[in-house]
């Protein structure tokens, strides 16, 4: 799985779990729902910036994101 797809998924999934819909995630990150949407669709890559206001608005660190999106490429790989 390419990575801007696997850190797509792990923001999506990350949302669900905390039950934040993508205009919520966008707001508290201040960016816009169209570039949440194609981050989380693989074809947008937000800079170190905004990845980091990313994960803060999903309360994570910003390597507790990559450690998911890391997870989800490797489960990928496996299968």
């Amino acid at each position: 799985m390419d990575i801007t797809v696997a850190f797509g998924r792990a923001i999506k999934a990350r949302r669900a779990e905390i039950g934040m819909n993508q205009e919520t995630l966008a707001h508290t990150a201040n960016i816009s729902v169209s570039f949440m949407s194609g981050v989380e669709r693989g074809s947008r890559q937000p800079g170190i910036v905004k990845t980091r206001d990313i994960a803060a608005a999903l309360g994570l660190k910003t390597s507790e994101l990559w450690a998911r999106t890391e997870a989800l490429q490797d489960a990928s790989s496996t299968s």
